[in-house]
């Protein structure tokens, strides 16, 4: 990588590249070592549940017939491409920025692999607290969540690590 990018928020781009690998090899053991609808309990508030989501989050429009597929994938590469953009247009010392940004873009990219070669993504993390379960979901929505968490955080702080002034 040249200088010039590795002073850009570019040089995170290992940890993108980190996601997936994580992403796509949970996905891969799932798919190969579990049925589908299949259940392992893992611990009292934790199984593995492997699902197909042909929607979005929360299986959001799964039932609409596939124009969604192209519709979410299409959003995917929206997000990933300006967030390219503005890690390059941030300085690499902007680390809780570019990190955010990875994360997104690690788990946007996860997603869209499985929904451009599957049609659906691979979901097996089944979080639950006695008869209620959370959505099923998978590294890759964690990775654009604690994305999402630390663009928020970032909000509240100034450049210099001192929390924001209102």
């Amino acid at each position: 990588m040249s200088k010039a990018l590795c002073s850009t928020g570019l040089r995170w781009l290992w940890l993108v590249l980190v996601v997936i690998a994580i992403d796509f090899g949970s996905k891969m053991w799932v798919i190969n070592n579990m049925m589908l609808h299949e259940t392992q309990p893992l611990m009292p508030f934790l199984n593995l549940f492997y699902a197909h989501n042909y929607g979005a989050a929360f299986s959001f429009l799964a039932d609409k017939g596939g124009w969604q597929r192209w519709f979410f994938a299409g959003i995917a590469i929206a997000i990933v491409v300006a967030l390219l953009v503005m890690m390059y247009r941030n300085r690499a010392a902007n680390k809780l920025t570019n990190i955010a940004y990875a994360l997104i873009i690690g788990g946007a990219l996860g997603n869209l692999f499985d929904r451009s070669y599957h049609g659906f993504v691979v979901d097996f993390i089944d979080f639950y607290v006695g008869d209620w379960h959370f959505a099923t979901f998978n590294i890759a929505d964690c990775a654009i969540c604690i994305g999402a968490a630390l663009v928020v955080l970032e909000g509240f702080l100034s450049p210099n690590g001192k929390p924001a002034k209102e």
